[in-house]
């Protein structure tokens, strides 16, 4: 079983920058992918952003591409994500992901997308921006 656990949110001016980090524990060497999601106020849970920890290849939402970097430091078994140039409509609730179970090592997007992938959830950290 792997644990991850979020840090990093606030509240933030439009057009401002933000960095997440998730830890990883547990059983980290067993990980496929770690994986960035969100869910707004009133809205679905939906997909931002996604690493193949054995690759080190990244997937990202329409949305975000080319606001947010996902990142990571194996040595911690951490991975970020930094948000530049927000938006109000990225205030949301921000969750870390793991796949430790559906073992995938390929190149399919919207299998990095499927939050059903992914077994271990954090606790979910606010991002806020205000406009």
């Amino acid at each position: 079983q792997v644990q991850v656990v979020e840090s990093g949110g606030g509240l933030v001016q439009a057009g401002g920058s933000l960095r997440l980090s998730c830890t990883a524990s547990g059983r980290t060497f067993s990980m496929y992918g770690m994986g960035w999601f969100r869910q707004g106020p009133g809205k679905e849970r939906e997909f931002v952003a996604a690493m193949n920890w054995n690759r080190g290849s990244t997937y990202y939402a329409d949305s975000v591409k080319g606001r947010f970097t996902i990142s990571r430091d194996s040595a911690k078994n951490t991975v970020y994500l930094q948000m530049n140039s927000l938006q109000a409509e990225d205030t949301a609730v921000y969750y870390c992901a793991a796949n430790s179970r559906s073992r995938y090592y390929g190149s399919d997007a919207s299998v990095w997308s499927d939050f059903r992938k992914y077994d271990s959830w954090g606790q979910g950290t606010q991002v806020t921006v205000s406009s």
